[in-house]
């Protein structure tokens, strides 16, 4: 019987029809394996994953594979989106035993949920050297019934091997400028001149290192760290990576010119790169950098919020190519005779030269990416537009990918922050709403009365799984942006009680922090891991909210635990800057102290919001912002804060020292100047798109 019908995820959802008797992770599988003396199947992926639809066709559907699964296995099927957790434990020893990783993963277990086989995508038939995974599947089968001890003897030596290993996180002291230095030049080593980004293919966007580079150049004037962050930028931005029809980042590139994407879009990516863009152009003013920002902020909203005012985490690679076959990036692929179909020979031939579609294509059968390959073209810009709305309109009329609902709470945190800073900067009250909608589902659906999260939800209803460290921090950090920006002080506060819970259940004694809450489900390993990957690591995120946090209310033990927990980054930085971007961004913002900036004075007085703005533009790393009356008293900063005779005023403060007041938005610039301010203007209302 398989019992993914009742679930909230759907990514278990799509199984729920297969005839595997799938059972979701729970206990009862366990001992369900334990009752018939057969090892468990434990078959990881997610919604928006290529290979795990590939896989699910080929071996899950097949009627004679799932026959021999029912009969001699117990299989479990788990969204490493919604227990990240499982994923991170088994990953490990996946990694740890074959020297590599990824999704599909395929682990076959003990009933004691002890691992002893490891695999990720095995197709049905021996091909390119890997085994069917019906060979897989009998060579398990005769293991665990011919050589039984042999089996427990590995799952309990990787187990032991998995408890013993120990991570150095550096001591209690966070980096100093000359780690950041080392860690800028490592950069610079592996930066890709010619194409942007760091290392070679597959390429990933590299978010985290972005941020990091615009604070370092913000605290020190650092020419490379911005031209670097500059470049991959913009090579992004031209690149297939990026939608050009509709705005929004797919996940990575298959090459090293970021040409041809893997199609699926994540809420993730989208969320840290509208941010990054967001704050290359508060940095240089770049005309590019205001248009993505704002395209993809309007992407996120218009495609993946959902009802509630959440936001979906994926959008599918594959699609129906109008055929019935569903083919990875059949919605945003065209070829020139598709083009002329719907713009005519004339603008079909300019669509085609200015998006670099050629008759050869640069995908799969004779298709193209879109991509704006040729920089130095000057062309009418009336003309573009109607060529850009005519062809996205042609595309909403193509079988469209399939959408994964499920709202996860760290990713949603990333979006409120994108969407409130983007959303003030351009002076786009909308999707300052659009994140407020989505803060308050979080608290709604997701926060329990004793301050503890849901990781995540559907259609409004929370999910029975635990929240880890990411979904504190990021969480934190969005509610933390958003009061920055609206000046109400109760999302400080959930904030505050956010990261209570990260002090009292996250932290080990000496600083360290785990993913998961001592209270948690244990697992045969309690995952700890510092490094960036895709999205910000629970750690680093956890470091800078904290920090965050300590500037705005003045809180010395919530100071003290982003200063210990930024250990790590001393002791990874100069070596693996690529992995551990966010946790040098934060450290950007203990040099730079973070700046406090407090702006009292009515709302709605034009005065009080030129001070806001100045502030909220400022570049300085980390640098926090309250808003509000004198002596607001959900806000500390606000504390002892009166007005300036009369007038609203912004109080500056840095290193336990403060600047004279100010009632001057030029002065106050001055003020929260950095080394590395001056390199474009950003004092416009930011209301109007402009540049290619």
């Amino acid at each position: 019987m398989n019992r993914l019908a009742g679930v909230t995820s759907p990514y278990l959802l799509q199984h729920a029809d297969n005839p595997v008797d799938w059972w979701p992770w729970t206990p009862e599988a366990f001992e369900e394996a334990r009752r018939r003396d057969v090892p468990v199947l434990l078959s990881v992926g997610y919604s928006a994953c290529h290979w795990c639809h590939v896989m699910a066709h080929e071996s899950f559907e097949d009627e004679v594979t799932a026959a021999f699964l029912n009969e001699h296995f117990v299989s479990v099927k788990v969204d490493r989106e919604e227990r990240p957790d499982i994923d991170a434990v088994y990953m490990e020893a996946v990694q740890a035993a074959t020297g590599q990783g990824g999704w599909p993963m395929t682990v076959f277990l003990t009933g004691e949920a002890e691992p002893f086989y490891f695999g990720t995508y095995f197709p049905p038939e021996a091909r390119h050297g890997m085994p069917s995974f019906r060979q897989v599947l009998e060579g398990v089968r005769v293991a665990w019934a011919e050589r039984r001890d042999e089996v427990g003897e590995v799952a309990g030596r990787i187990v032991r091997d998995l408890a013993q290993r120990t991570l150095a996180v550096g001591g209690a002291q966070p980096p100093v400028a000359e780690d950041l230095h080392a860690a800028l030049m490592g950069l610079t080593r592996e930066f890709d001149s010619v194409r942007g980004g760091f290392g070679g293919a597959p390429k990933f966007p590299p978010s985290m290192v972005l941020e990091f580079l615009l604070r370092h150049h913000a605290r020190t004037g650092s020419v490379a760290a911005v031209q670097m962050a500059g470049a991959t930028c913009e090579a992004m931005a031209r690149g297939g990576i990026y939608d050009q029809l509709g705005g929004g980042f797919a996940r990575y590139s298959v090459d090293s010119e970021w040409v041809v994407p893997h199609f699926e879009k994540m809420l993730y990516d989208n969320a840290l790169l509208c941010r990054v863009y967001a704050h290359l152009w508060r940095a240089t003013g770049s005309d590019l950098a205001r248009r993505v920002a704002l395209e993809t902020a309007d992407f996120l909203v218009r495609e993946l919020r959902t009802e509630q005012g959440g936001f979906a985490s994926a959008l599918d690679a594959d699609s129906d190519d109008g055929s019935g076959r569903h083919v990875e990036g059949a919605y945003y692929v065209w070829t020139p005779e598709q083009l002329r179909e719907v713009l005519g020979d004339d603008d079909g031939r300019l669509a085609a030269e200015y998006f670099g579609v050629t008759e050869e294509g640069t995908f799969e059968e004779g298709a193209s990416v879109l991509q704006l390959p040729d920089t130095e073209r000057l062309l009418d810009a009336g003309r573009l537009t109607s060529v850009r709305e005519r062809l996205l309109a042609a595309r909403e009329e193509r079988p469209r990918p399939g959408r994964d609902d499920k709202i996860v709470a760290a990713w949603n945190g990333l979006a409120v922050a994108a969407l409130a800073e983007t959303g003030a900067y351009f002076d786009r009250p909308d999707l300052v709403q659009a994140a407020t909608d989505a803060a308050d589902l979080l608290v709604r659906t997701h926060m329990d009365w004793h301050a503890r999260l849901f990781r995540t939800s559907l259609d409004g209803v929370a999910g029975s799984h635990a929240g880890v460290l990411e979904d504190y921090a990021d969480v934190a950090e969005g509610f933390l942006a958003l009061a920055a920006v609206t000046g109400e002080g109760v999302w400080t506060d959930f904030a505050g009680l956010l990261l209570d819970t990260v002090l009292i259940q996250f932290t080990a004694e000496d600083g360290a922090l785990y993913d998961t809450a001592a209270d948690a489900e244990a697992l045969i390993r309690r995952p700890q891991d510092p490094t960036d990957n895709a999205a910000p690591s629970g750690w680093t995120a956890a470091a800078g909210a904290l920090l965050s946090y300590a500037a705005v209310t003045g809180s010395a033990p919530h100071r003290q635990a982003a200063e210990r927990a930024l250990g790590v980054v001393k002791a990874l930085g100069p070596r693996a800057p690529r992995f551990i971007g966010w946790g040098l961004a934060a450290a950007e913002a203990l040099l730079d102290g973070p700046r406090e900036i407090a702006v009292v004075g009515p709302y709605d007085d034009p005065a009080t919001r030129r001070l806001h703005r100045t502030a909220l533009l400022s570049t300085a790393p980390g640098a926090v912002v309250a808003l509000g009356e004198p002596d607001a008293p959900e806000v500390p900063l606000l504390a002892d804060r009166p007005l300036l005779d009369g007038r609203p005023a912004a109080y500056v403060c840095r290193h336990f020292a403060c600047d004279a007041p100010t009632a001057d938005p030029q002065v106050l610039a001055g003020l929260l100047r950095t080394p590395g301010d001056g390199d474009g203007d950003r004092d416009g209302d930011g209301g109007a798109q402009v540049g290619s």
